[in-house]
Protein backbone atom coordinates (compact mmCIF):
# COMPACT_ATOMS: atom_id res chain seq x y z
CA UNK A 1 0.00 0.00 0.00
CA UNK A 2 1.24 3.73 -0.95
CA UNK A 3 0.77 6.64 1.40
CA UNK A 4 1.11 9.68 -0.77
CA UNK A 5 1.41 13.74 0.66
CA UNK A 6 0.46 16.20 -1.52
CA UNK A 7 1.69 19.76 -0.03
CA UNK A 8 -0.87 21.35 -2.53
CA UNK A 9 -3.56 19.66 -4.48
CA UNK A 10 -2.28 18.14 -8.01
CA UNK A 11 -4.92 15.49 -9.00
CA UNK A 12 -4.31 12.55 -10.70
CA UNK A 13 -6.13 10.33 -7.79
CA UNK A 14 -6.62 7.35 -8.32
CA UNK A 15 -7.89 5.14 -5.12
CA UNK A 16 -8.47 6.51 -1.95
CA UNK A 17 -8.37 10.85 -0.64
CA UNK A 18 -7.95 12.42 2.37
CA UNK A 19 -8.36 16.10 1.74
CA UNK A 20 -7.28 18.23 4.89
CA UNK A 21 -8.13 21.89 5.02
CA UNK A 22 -7.64 22.45 8.87
CA UNK A 23 -8.24 26.01 9.09
CA UNK A 24 -11.38 25.44 8.54
CA UNK A 25 -13.26 24.38 6.04
CA UNK A 26 -13.27 20.38 6.26
CA UNK A 27 -13.05 21.39 10.53
CA UNK A 28 -16.07 23.07 10.03
CA UNK A 29 -17.80 20.25 7.77
CA UNK A 30 -17.42 17.81 10.35
CA UNK A 31 -19.17 20.80 12.72
CA UNK A 32 -22.22 20.75 10.46
CA UNK A 33 -22.52 16.88 10.27
CA UNK A 34 -22.42 16.32 13.62
CA UNK A 35 -24.77 19.14 14.53
CA UNK A 36 -27.45 17.17 12.39
CA UNK A 37 -26.81 18.34 8.47
CA UNK A 38 -28.36 15.40 6.23
CA UNK A 39 -25.73 16.27 3.44
CA UNK A 40 -23.04 18.96 2.55
CA UNK A 41 -22.62 20.32 -1.18
CA UNK A 42 -19.66 21.56 -2.09
CA UNK A 43 -19.48 24.13 -4.70
CA UNK A 44 -16.92 25.26 -7.03
CA UNK A 45 -18.05 29.25 -6.84
CA UNK A 46 -20.27 30.82 -4.25
CA UNK A 47 -22.39 31.74 -7.09
CA UNK A 48 -23.43 28.29 -7.86
CA UNK A 49 -23.89 27.81 -3.98
CA UNK A 50 -26.88 31.24 -3.78
CA UNK A 51 -28.29 29.64 -7.27
CA UNK A 52 -28.97 26.02 -5.51
CA UNK A 53 -30.78 28.10 -2.60
CA UNK A 54 -32.08 31.12 -4.42
CA UNK A 55 -34.44 31.23 -6.97
CA UNK A 56 -35.36 34.29 -9.48
CA UNK A 57 -38.60 34.47 -11.37
CA UNK A 58 -39.19 36.79 -14.74
CA UNK A 59 -40.79 39.79 -12.21
CA UNK A 60 -37.34 39.45 -10.15
CA UNK A 61 -38.76 37.89 -7.34
CA UNK A 62 -36.38 35.62 -5.01
CA UNK A 63 -38.01 32.28 -3.79
CA UNK A 64 -35.73 30.44 -1.48
CA UNK A 65 -35.59 26.94 -0.86
CA UNK A 66 -35.44 26.56 2.80
CA UNK A 67 -34.26 22.76 2.36
CA UNK A 68 -30.84 24.61 2.23
CA UNK A 69 -28.30 26.85 4.25
CA UNK A 70 -25.19 28.42 2.46
CA UNK A 71 -22.00 28.23 4.81
CA UNK A 72 -18.79 29.81 3.21
CA UNK A 73 -15.77 32.67 3.47
CA UNK A 74 -13.80 34.64 1.48
CA UNK A 75 -10.45 36.37 2.93
CA UNK A 76 -11.62 34.07 6.44
CA UNK A 77 -15.18 36.49 6.47
CA UNK A 78 -18.72 35.01 5.53
CA UNK A 79 -19.33 35.48 1.95
CA UNK A 80 -22.10 37.99 1.91
CA UNK A 81 -25.85 36.69 1.22
CA UNK A 82 -24.79 33.45 2.90
CA UNK A 83 -26.07 32.27 5.99
CA UNK A 84 -22.76 31.28 7.66
CA UNK A 85 -19.20 32.01 7.17
CA UNK A 86 -17.00 28.85 7.93
CA UNK A 87 -16.48 29.02 11.40
CA UNK A 88 -16.57 25.56 13.44
CA UNK A 89 -17.77 27.34 16.74
CA UNK A 90 -20.29 29.00 14.61
CA UNK A 91 -21.36 25.71 13.37
CA UNK A 92 -21.09 23.28 16.72
CA UNK A 93 -23.63 26.24 17.67
CA UNK A 94 -26.46 25.60 15.37
CA UNK A 95 -29.46 23.04 14.78
CA UNK A 96 -28.75 21.60 11.06
CA UNK A 97 -31.24 18.90 11.54
CA UNK A 98 -32.75 18.06 7.80
CA UNK A 99 -31.16 20.48 6.32
CA UNK A 100 -28.31 20.91 3.50
CA UNK A 101 -25.15 22.90 4.27
CA UNK A 102 -23.86 24.44 0.82
CA UNK A 103 -20.30 25.51 1.59
CA UNK A 104 -17.89 27.35 -0.79
CA UNK A 105 -14.27 28.47 0.77
CA UNK A 106 -11.54 29.70 -0.23
CA UNK A 107 -9.46 26.55 -0.64
CA UNK A 108 -10.97 23.25 1.03
CA UNK A 109 -14.22 23.08 -1.52
CA UNK A 110 -11.67 23.50 -4.60
CA UNK A 111 -9.40 20.80 -3.28
CA UNK A 112 -12.27 18.67 -2.84
CA UNK A 113 -13.23 19.21 -6.33
CA UNK A 114 -9.66 18.22 -7.43
CA UNK A 115 -9.60 15.04 -5.61
CA UNK A 116 -12.97 14.28 -7.04
CA UNK A 117 -12.16 14.50 -10.33
CA UNK A 118 -10.44 11.00 -10.49
CA UNK A 119 -10.40 9.64 -6.79
CA UNK A 120 -12.36 6.20 -6.30
CA UNK A 121 -13.46 7.23 -2.27
CA UNK A 122 -13.19 10.89 -1.47
CA UNK A 123 -13.10 11.93 2.32
CA UNK A 124 -13.07 15.29 4.56
CA UNK A 125 -9.75 15.06 7.13
CA UNK A 126 -9.25 17.49 9.85
CA UNK A 127 -7.24 16.66 13.31
CA UNK A 128 -11.20 16.57 14.96
CA UNK A 129 -11.78 13.36 13.54
CA UNK A 130 -8.30 12.11 12.17
CA UNK A 131 -8.23 8.65 13.63
CA UNK A 132 -11.88 7.59 12.40
CA UNK A 133 -10.64 9.23 9.32
CA UNK A 134 -7.27 7.45 8.80
CA UNK A 135 -9.61 4.08 9.74
CA UNK A 136 -11.82 4.54 6.89
CA UNK A 137 -9.40 5.61 4.78
CA UNK A 138 -7.59 2.51 5.37
CA UNK A 139 -10.44 0.42 5.06
CA UNK A 140 -11.31 1.55 1.83
CA UNK A 141 -8.41 1.71 0.26
CA UNK A 142 -6.69 -0.75 -1.85
CA UNK A 143 -3.25 0.64 -3.59
CA UNK A 144 -2.62 3.79 -2.53
CA UNK A 145 -4.08 6.62 0.19
CA UNK A 146 -3.24 10.09 -0.31
CA UNK A 147 -3.74 13.28 1.43
CA UNK A 148 -4.31 15.94 0.22
CA UNK A 149 -2.96 19.37 1.71
CA UNK A 150 -5.41 22.27 0.41
CA UNK A 151 -3.29 25.35 1.28
CA UNK A 152 -3.83 28.65 1.40
CA UNK A 153 -4.12 30.44 -1.56
CA UNK A 154 -2.26 28.20 -4.03
CA UNK A 155 0.70 28.62 -1.34
CA UNK A 156 1.99 25.16 0.92
CA UNK A 157 0.07 25.89 4.59
CA UNK A 158 1.66 24.88 7.94
CA UNK A 159 -1.24 23.76 9.58
CA UNK A 160 -2.51 21.36 6.54
CA UNK A 161 1.08 19.63 6.70
CA UNK A 162 1.01 19.12 9.97
CA UNK A 163 -2.45 17.63 10.34
CA UNK A 164 -1.49 15.09 7.33
CA UNK A 165 1.48 14.30 9.67
CA UNK A 166 -1.12 13.15 12.19
CA UNK A 167 -2.91 11.62 10.11
CA UNK A 168 0.17 9.46 8.09
CA UNK A 169 0.96 8.53 12.23
CA UNK A 170 -2.05 6.63 12.53
CA UNK A 171 -2.61 5.26 9.07
CA UNK A 172 1.53 4.05 9.51
CA UNK A 173 0.40 2.79 12.99
CA UNK A 174 -2.47 0.47 11.03
CA UNK A 175 -0.02 -1.21 8.89
CA UNK A 176 3.11 -1.17 6.62
CA UNK A 177 3.10 1.96 3.92
CA UNK A 178 5.79 2.28 1.55
CA UNK A 179 5.19 6.64 1.60
CA UNK A 180 6.58 9.53 -0.33
CA UNK A 181 8.87 12.22 0.53
CA UNK A 182 5.67 14.41 0.52
CA UNK A 183 4.50 12.02 3.74
CA UNK A 184 8.08 12.38 5.15
CA UNK A 185 7.78 16.20 4.67
CA UNK A 186 4.30 15.89 6.84
CA UNK A 187 5.65 13.53 9.82
CA UNK A 188 8.93 15.56 10.40
CA UNK A 189 6.67 18.62 10.62
CA UNK A 190 4.51 16.76 13.32
CA UNK A 191 7.40 15.31 15.17
CA UNK A 192 9.42 18.19 15.31
CA UNK A 193 6.12 20.67 16.24
CA UNK A 194 4.56 18.50 18.44
CA UNK A 195 1.60 20.48 20.47
CA UNK A 196 -0.75 20.84 17.60
CA UNK A 197 -2.33 24.35 18.67
CA UNK A 198 1.15 25.84 18.82
CA UNK A 199 1.42 24.43 15.16
CA UNK A 200 -1.87 25.92 14.06
CA UNK A 201 -1.83 28.97 15.94
CA UNK A 202 2.12 30.16 14.40
CA UNK A 203 0.61 29.16 10.70
CA UNK A 204 0.20 32.07 8.48
CA UNK A 205 -3.39 31.41 8.21
CA UNK A 206 -3.73 30.90 12.14
CA UNK A 207 -2.43 34.23 12.76
CA UNK A 208 -4.63 35.75 10.33
CA UNK A 209 -7.69 34.00 11.58
CA UNK A 210 -6.52 35.55 15.02
CA UNK A 211 -6.54 39.07 13.41
CA UNK A 212 -9.55 38.70 12.55
CA UNK A 213 -11.13 37.80 15.92
CA UNK A 214 -11.68 33.97 15.13
CA UNK A 215 -8.46 32.68 17.05
CA UNK A 216 -11.65 30.06 18.89
CA UNK A 217 -12.14 28.55 15.97
CA UNK A 218 -7.84 27.81 16.01
CA UNK A 219 -8.52 26.57 19.11
CA UNK A 220 -11.33 23.85 18.07
CA UNK A 221 -9.17 23.02 15.18
CA UNK A 222 -6.57 22.09 17.26
CA UNK A 223 -8.18 19.26 18.68
CA UNK A 224 -7.26 15.63 17.64
CA UNK A 225 -9.74 12.65 17.29
CA UNK A 226 -12.76 14.04 19.47
CA UNK A 227 -15.07 13.43 16.59
CA UNK A 228 -15.79 9.90 14.55
CA UNK A 229 -17.50 11.90 11.81
CA UNK A 230 -16.31 11.39 8.61
CA UNK A 231 -17.23 13.85 5.76
CA UNK A 232 -17.83 10.86 2.63
CA UNK A 233 -18.64 11.77 -0.95
CA UNK A 234 -21.67 10.33 -1.84
CA UNK A 235 -21.84 7.56 -4.50
CA UNK A 236 -25.15 8.93 -5.95
CA UNK A 237 -23.93 12.62 -7.42
CA UNK A 238 -27.05 14.72 -8.79
CA UNK A 239 -26.33 18.42 -8.85
CA UNK A 240 -23.93 19.78 -11.90
CA UNK A 241 -20.68 21.64 -9.87
CA UNK A 242 -21.47 20.30 -6.09
CA UNK A 243 -20.09 17.52 -4.68
CA UNK A 244 -22.57 16.15 -1.82
CA UNK A 245 -20.65 14.51 1.33
CA UNK A 246 -22.37 12.42 3.91
CA UNK A 247 -21.65 11.15 7.30
CA UNK A 248 -19.40 7.90 6.85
Amino acid sequence: MKLRVDLLPHGGYSDTVLVVDILRATTTAVAYLERGASALLLTQSPEAALNLRDSVNDAGEVTRNERYLLGGERGGLPIPGFDFGNSPVEAAGQNFTGREVVMNTTNGTAAAHIAAQSGKHVLLASLVNAHAAARRARALAVEEIAIVCSGTDLRVSLEDVYAAGVLAEYLLAMGEFIVDDGARIALTIRRNLGNPFEALSSSGHGVTLERLGLGEDVRWAARISESTVVPTLDAHQDLPGALRFVAG
